[in-house]
């Protein structure tokens, strides 16, 4: 049987936000009589991670992404619900389940700023106690596979973007954390470094099969290294499953790519469907998908086409319109 390394249970976490009105007035009576909004950054949140997964945590900004990875290393406390790591509930901050999880926000840094990031390596060896021998194990090991052995004894302000992440996923694995939350990891990097990072963190979740929770805007670092997603927004779950049924449950299209014989296209393709992405005598037409049988039947019955294929619209697509539908809907 499996072993569940992270469950949550109807986790909540509400702000209470002060309304500040407009006006001289009205600030004036906010002195002595404060006005506040309950916010519910999660709202009653559900799910299982296996020990050895990797999930993809998706959601448009504010959907409670980073809130619930927060709750999850125990930054901070939820207002209602349980949730355990490892057996432990993150926001008691035992020492013992700190030195198993590491939590990586693409937009902080735990390094010094103004040292090599060698000698924040060494704080982290002191903090977590980590015997000699196997610091510099882990330190030949990680900076190999990073890249970055010749750039552990520049100050981190002198490192690239892409390089000062590589160090931040350095001193976020020194101590072989078995549960790693990875916020926005790749978020500013340029296609290269993004690369670097995905095979990396690939590679590595399968050797040590560590347990990994990622939340990120680029669908590539998903598609690459997440086979399950969970979708949150305002909140709430909105899908939990398989990667590939995202597209499949979300998307009621489909592509059809068409090459015609000749240098143009015909003038009537939007009768079939909604006409885009043309280039001569190449065009994409975007067609209901229970409706891909009938309408490839009568373009290739009409015309003559060199070469024919049907697609699936990219996931960053489906989950963008996703995310603008429930936004209309939370605002009708």
């Amino acid at each position: 049987m499996t072993e569940i390394a992270i469950e949550a249970r109807s986790l909540t976490k509400e702000y209470r936000v002060y309304r500040k009105r407009e006006g001289l007035a009205a600030s004036i009576r906010g002195l002595f009589k404060r006005e506040y909004k309950i916010v519910e950054a999660v709202r009653s949140v559900s799910f299982k991670i296996e020990s050895g997964e990797m999930v993809a945590f998706l959601g448009p900004n504010g959907a409670g992404k980073t809130t619930t990875l927060k709750l999850l290393s125990g930054l901070i406390y939820p207002t209602g619900g349980e949730a355990t790591v490892l057996g432990h509930v993150p926001w008691k901050r035992e020492n013992e389940y700190r030195r198993r999880f590491s939590l990586v926000m693409g937009q902080k840094n735990q390094l010094w700023w103004d040292l090599p990031a060698q000698e924040s390596f060494r704080l982290h060896k002191e903090i977590y106690r980590i015997e000699a021998g196997a610091f510099d194990r882990r330190i030949d090991e990680l900076t190999s596979l990073l890249e970055v052995k010749d750039l552990v004894g520049q100050p981190v302000r002198e490192l690239s973007l892409g390089e000062r992440m590589r160090m931040e996923l350095i001193a976020a694995l020194l101590h072989s954390p078995d549960v790693l939350l990875l916020d926005e990891p790749t978020i500013g990097l340029d296609v290269v470094s993004q690369r670097r990072v995905q095979e990396f963190l690939k590679h590595y979740q399968k050797e040590q099969g560590i347990t990994v929770i990622l939340t990120s805007h680029y669908m590539k670092d998903v598609e690459a290294l997440c086979q399950r997603a969970i979708i949150i927004n305002e909140g709430d779950i909105k899908h939990d499953g398989p990667l590939a049924d995202i597209v499949d449950r979300f998307s009621s299209h489909k592509v059809i790519a068409l090459q015609f014989s000749g240098a143009s296209v015909p003038d009537d393709l939007s009768s079939f469907g909604e006409v885009f992405d043309a280039q001569p005598p190449r065009v994409k037409l975007r067609v209901p998908r229970g409706e891909i049988p009938k309408i490839l039947s009568q373009i290739l019955n009409k015309y003559t086409v060199e070469d024919v294929s049907v697609q699936d619209r990219p996931l960053e697509e489906v989950i963008a319109e996703l995310f603008a539908s429930h936004r209309d809907e939370a605002r009708s």
